[in-house]
């Protein structure tokens, strides 16, 4: 089914290729997750299978590359499309439509079938996909939970053999994972080919036969998965990945905190298309300083309720108590410094080392190469931000908030894309900003971040606060209860 011989690849304008060497062959209705840290190449892969690469991704390419008897390298990318599917980190990215019933029904117009059979197959995957209830909705009103599952219905009714995914859970929570593992299954079922590049293994055991390590551009290792489980955490580890079963250490006993604390004050906000409350806090207090996990399944309203915080949403009229003195939006936005889910919306500067240093209020090239370091990027430092992996985009804009000494810091998804070393490298400097009594609010779906470093949760739904609650041994079950632990 699919076959890379010898491939090497590099990106146009790169310092160093991307893959050397690489050979692999997938057989006819197999599972295989590649994984690695990042920057191995998992996804320069995904490119060369759907063919992005060379025919959208531009560089120097070499080998050979078939997927299902087309040769990618010489077939058009409308005709690759028949055969193979492609579902994206971000799903907003491969959309065109402005309601999902358009969206099911795009790919299939796009290869001329009648509507007949256009119809037939949105009906069969809305029922495959419990879909009926988001017929005819807005795009942009769905939660990410949503997006992906209309994402791979969309991909589903092209009814393409070979199915590849990138990084498909980094902004995902547990019920939208168990969701895709659902959908994952019945491709199985039908016999479908796929391959999925992905740093949470846990929801994966039972789905993938194979495991293809990368290490570098290079093929470390490939397994079975009934070896590859067999692996201790502490290998996992070594080899820069996330771990099998979802389990957390001790929470420590009650800590002395910080006795300052931000007063949050009727947050309300409605989106005006919809008219509907997206966001509905009366009072809330939290401790200065302290790293808070703002949790909740997609679409719970976490997004909308920090960027009212730091002052993007212009019609929100709540107030917020910082440094003892009432503050309106206005003066919320020279408080905080926020790094987005996608993070290609703030890029700016021709370099690594420039977009570090951009926030600053006064260039401080010792401290912008410190930071450099401590997130693995002083390689990176004259190359242009674009021209990174998505895990290491996402370190670049960390390490940017990192030095913009702001009283508050809000990270939107910031593991998304992180292997486990990126990760622990990330959560030990989110402890190091309590040092510098700098709070900070991170929205994530990634327990083992959260119990490496935020000292508190909160937790929302619907708009609303549910739980607020520091991470301590007394509040164990809690959290347990909310990220499903075994």
């Amino acid at each position: 089914m699919i076959q890379i011989q010898h491939v090497s690849f590099e990106y146009a304008n790169a310092e160093k290729g991307a893959l050397y060497d690489v050979s692999l062959e997938i057989r006819p209705g197999e599972c295989v997750l590649l994984c690695g840290e990042s920057g191995c190449g998992k996804t320069t892969i995904t490119r060369l299978l759907n063919g992005l690469i060379p025919h959208f991704y531009e560089g120097n390419l070499s080998g050979s590359i078939r997927v299902n008897n087309l040769d990618v390298r010489n077939e058009e990318l409308y005709t690759i499309a028949r055969t193979v599917g492609s579902v994206f980190q971000n799903p907003r990215s491969q959309f065109f439509c402005l309601d999902t019933t358009s969206e099911l029904a795009f790919g299939c117009e796009n290869m001329g079938l009648p509507k007949d059979e256009i119809l037939a197959r949105i009906d069969q995957v809305t029922r495959a996909f419990h879909l009926k209830k988001m017929l005819g909705r807005n795009i942009f009103e769905l939660s990410g939970g949503e997006k992906q599952r209309i994402a791979c219905a969309g991909v589903s009714a092209v009814q393409p053999e070979v199915l590849v995914l990138d990084e498909p859970t980094s902004n995902l929570d547990v019920d939208a994972i168990e969701e895709l593992k659902q959908i994952l299954l019945y491709w199985k079922a039908q016999g479908k080919t796929i391959v999925i590049a992905e740093h949470r293994l846990y929801w994966l055991k039972e789905i993938c036969d194979r495991v293809v390590y990368l290490d570098h551009g290079k093929v470390g290792f490939d397994l079975p998965m009934q070896e590859f489980v067999q692996f201790s955490t502490k290998r996992l580890q070594e080899l820069g990945l996330r771990a099998l079963m979802m389990e957390h250490d001790t929470f420590p006993e009650e800590e002395s905190r910080s006795k300052e604390k931000i007063r949050l004050l009727d947050y309300r906000f409605c989106y005006a298309k919809s008219g509907h409350p997206a966001l509905a806090l009366s009072d809330l207090a939290v401790p200065a300083g302290s790293v808070i996990a703002v949790t909740g399944h997609n679409g719970a309203g976490k997004s909308t309720f920090l960027r009212c915080m730091c002052g993007l949403e212009k019609k929100f009229a709540g107030t917020t108590v910082l440094h003892g003195s009432k503050k309106q939006r206005r003066q919320m936005l020279k408080e905080c410094y926020m790094v987005m889910q996608d993070v290609n919306h703030q890029l700016f500067c021709e370099n690594v080392a420039d977009e570090v240093a951009l926030g600053m209020a006064q260039e401080n090239k010792e401290q912008v190469e410190a930071v450099l370091q401590e997130l693995d990027l002083t390689e990176f430092a004259d190359r242009h931000p674009i021209s990174l992996s998505g895990g290491q985009k996402q370190r670049v804009a960390i390490a940017s908030a990192l030095l913009a000494n702001k009283s508050v810091l809000i990270f939107d998804e910031p593991t998304s894309g992180l292997d486990y070393r990126h990760m622990k490298q990330t959560a030990e400097l989110f402890c190091g900003l309590q040092k510098k009594n700098c709070t900070t609010f991170i929205i994530t779906h990634d327990p083992e971040l959260i119990e490496r470093c935020c000292t508190h949760v909160l937790h929302m739904e619907h708009g609303t606060l549910q739980e607020f609650y520091p991470l301590t041994a007394e509040n164990e079950a809690l959290f347990e209860k909310q990220f499903r632990f075994s």
